[in-house]
């Protein structure tokens, strides 16, 4: 297993279309054990592929609570087939846009189907904290952020932040 680095806005690759998972292998089963260690290391509750420069639909979540064991899941080829009338409001974050937190309204319910590590479709229903980070994983391997979901105000003014932050970097 290894830490990978985490892609930052404006990164390019993170507007990018995720190309889907043909084969479940060796390589895809360290893919996700890398990207369980790079998300429990930065800390975080969910990690997509493309973060970590892999434009594959694989996605990795862990909503433990700090004091809860630790319970990882990796969703495969992830697609949202259901999602309820009823809405909900997660103050959210993002491991590509460090230090910035929003709120952002999503359905509070999903139907996922996904195949697991071993291939086998899956289907799970998901509510709260799961369900938001389900949805908002998924939109990363459809080159969606979630500041796509504010105002274009506030989503103007963060990427302009870190524009100038990377421009900045690139010229020290």
């Amino acid at each position: 297993m290894a830490i990978r680095p985490i892609l930052i806005i404006p990164e390019p690759q993170l507007r990018q279309i995720s190309a889907p998972v043909l084969k479940i292998d060796r390589d895809v089963e360290k893919l996700v054990a890398d990207m369980l260690e790079t998300m429990y290391d930065a800390p975080g509750i969910g990690l997509a592929a493309v973060q970590v420069g892999v434009k594959k639909r694989v996605i990795t979540i862990d909503v433990a609570r700090d004091d809860a064991p630790k319970d990882p899941i990796a969703l495969i080829n992830p697609e949202i087939i259901a999602v309820s009338e009823e809405t909900s409001i997660y103050n959210e974050g993002c491991l590509s846009i460090p230090e910035y937190y929003e709120e952002v309204e999503r359905p509070a319910r999903v139907t996922v189907r996904y195949q697991d590590l071993k291939g086998a479709m899956q289907q799970t229903e998901a509510e709260g904290l799961l369900a938001t980070c389900i949805q908002h994983e998924i939109d990363h391997l459809n080159g969606i952020l979630f500041i796509d979901h504010l105002s274009r105000l506030k989503r103007d003014r963060v990427i302009k932040k870190f524009t100038k932050a990377a421009r900045r970097e690139a010229e020290a």
